[in-house]
């Protein structure tokens, strides 16, 4: 006789682990209150960077204990991404949401979203982005398409974008922002290495994580629009936002980290030209 449990009927989901990773605030504890426990409430890890450098104030929320904490004052995401999620350490994840801390959650489902990644097939992706409600929309790809469950490419005759079924690459496919990504467990072993380990605002990343698609990047990356968020555009460590109410030393602050990453934006650059200079066995996968 063959036994079968309960646990042979469960969906192939509920075998997936998966991670969110944020850097976060005190200000913000409200808005991740509410990120946080839909992880938790699916059994996902929560990792909590703290920028500020406050954690006791954290304690008063429920589920304090179970996340994990790491603090380090005015540091980004990727810096401590690059610390702190090493390949080695968060393999036993299937799946890694490194987002920021300003999103809002309402209309999105984190076991839902996984489903739909493993059902198509996809590697890195991101939620779409509520056009009505969301702010510092940046590229139209990441913008909510209400017919589909998931987008891959966007279209736009505009001159600048010439974004056609024709076209293999960023932004027009195969892209997704840095605000919200998701990697599967391979897909992040390789965009750990394309983060650099002084260029902790991550400019120009974005534009380079198909290269870790582990395939066609036009077909294995993608834009998940059932499972989407809203932007609420608040500034952190020099975002873009509404400037009018700050004071001046805090905008004196955030042009000086906007400077610094556009300048990191052009290291980043340098650094990749010359490896493939320098590199004469490197084929790119997408030259045309």
């Amino acid at each position: 006789m063959i036994r079968v449990s309960s646990r042979d009927f469960l969906n192939k989901n509920d075998r997936h682990k998966a991670l969110l990773a944020m850097a976060v605030g005190i200000s913000q504890m409200q808005n991740v209150d509410v990120m946080a426990r839909k992880f938790l409430n699916e059994s996902y890890t929560v990792m909590l960077f703290h920028y500020d450098g406050n954690v006791d104030g954290w304690r008063s929320l429920e589920w304090s204990d179970k996340a994990i904490h790491i603090v380090a004052p005015n540091q980004t995401k990727w810096w401590f991404a690059k610390r702190f999620l090493h390949p080695s350490v968060v393999a036993i994840y299937d799946f890694i949401f490194l987002w920021d801390e300003d999103l809002g959650v309402e209309n999105f489902d984190p076991r839902r979203y996984i489903d739909i990644m493993v059902s198509e097939g996809l590697e890195i992706t991101q939620p779409a982005l509520d056009p009505d409600l969301s702010t510092d929309i940046h590229h139209r790809i990441t913008i909510r398409n209400k017919m589909t469950k998931v987008h891959r490419r966007v279209y736009d005759n505009r001159s600048s974008m010439n974004c056609s079924d024709d076209s293999k690459g960023p932004p027009c496919t195969g892209w997704v922002e840095g605000m919200a990504p998701v990697f599967s467990r391979a897909a992040w072993k390789c965009v750990w290495h394309l983060i650099q380990n002084d260029l902790i605002h991550g400019w120009g990343l974005d534009m380079k994580l198909g290269y870790c698609a582990q395939g066609d990047r036009a077909e294995k990356v993608g834009v998940i629009d059932s499972e989407y968020v809203v932007h609420q555009g608040i500034p952190s460590l020099g975002g873009p936002s509404d400037t009018s109410k700050l004071p001046r030393r805090s905008l004196d602050l955030r042009t000086h980290i906007r400077r610094q990453s556009s300048a990191e934006l052009e290291k980043f650059k340098e650094r990749w030209e010359k490896a493939v200079r320098e590199d004469d066995e490197w084929m790119d996968p997408f030259d045309a």
